[in-house]
């Protein structure tokens, strides 16, 4: 039987998403406690590979199992036997043919800033703090320059284990957010594509807040699209503050 899984978790103890041998991850703790109900190994596929410290309010990903489970049971017996820090909001059965990376359409990532003299400690695990003002207007002129298909070389990590680099950004945001809690705006970058590279949000948001600061301009950021040059590119952006916000499929 192949489950769906709505997952979220705080990537902050996590060494991202994927199974590494000596390290805490979250495809490690589902498969160690899937497996324990299974009484066998099991593999838990998700939909993309999250980096360590990355967060997720709506990963998927799906397993398949022998042995018979409701979807409530599952869902109980895993959140009973794995990390408080991880958690599967809810569980579905689906077709066999469903696979939680290959079948995904549309992801979407939202990274947030605190855009502040001081960052409250309740944002400190999921918000980069830019001290410094950003012009929020110029961040989403520059923003509407990287959607369409493109080659994300600049834009990715020089280790990506992919051949192809192409990728369709659908939409992509930039909007200033009132926060009570933090007493501050809040910017949230909020992108979708097809697919994403290692790094390649992080790198982007990197590069739109150069010239939020003035530090960049749109010139500098069509040359390193059109030519894949890393160093016309911004600094990668820290890891807290970038979540997977959603996966969409058919």
């Amino acid at each position: 039987m192949n489950f769906k899984l709505l997952i979220q978790y705080d990537g902050t103890d996590f060494h991202g998403w994927q199974v590494q041998d000596g390290q805490r991850t979250v495809q490690g703790e589902f498969e160690r406690v899937v497996g324990m109900l299974e009484n066998a190994e099991v593999k838990v596929v998700g939909s993309g590979r999250t980096d360590a410290g990355v967060h997720a309010e709506g990963q998927i990903a799906n397993v398949r199992l022998n042995r018979h489970f409701t979807p409530n049971r599952l869902r109980g017996a895993i959140n009973g036997n794995i990390g408080r820090d991880v958690r599967v909001l809810q569980v579905e059965e689906c077709n066999d043919d469903f696979h939680s990376r290959f079948s995904a359409k549309i992801k979407t990532y939202v990274y947030r800033v605190v855009n502040a003299p001081v960052i409250s400690p309740f944002w400190l695990r999921y918000a980069h703090h830019e001290a410094r003002p950003l012009d929020v207007g110029k961040m989403n002129d520059a923003a509407r320059m990287f959607l369409g298909e493109h080659d994300w070389m600049a834009f990715s990590s020089a280790r990506s284990d992919v051949k192809n680099r192409v990728r369709t950004v659908m939409d992509f945001s930039v909007e200033s957010l009132w926060d009570a809690r933090a007493n501050a705006s809040i910017i949230e970058f909020r992108i979708s594509a097809n697919g994403f590279l290692r790094y390649m949000v992080r790198s982007i948001v990197g590069t739109i807040l150069e010239v939020g600061r003035g530090e960049k301009d749109s010139d500098t950021i069509q040359t390193a699209i059109a030519n894949g040059n890393r160093d016309l590119a911004g600094i990668t952006s820290p890891a807290q503050g970038l979540t997977l916000l959603k996966v969409s499929y058919e």
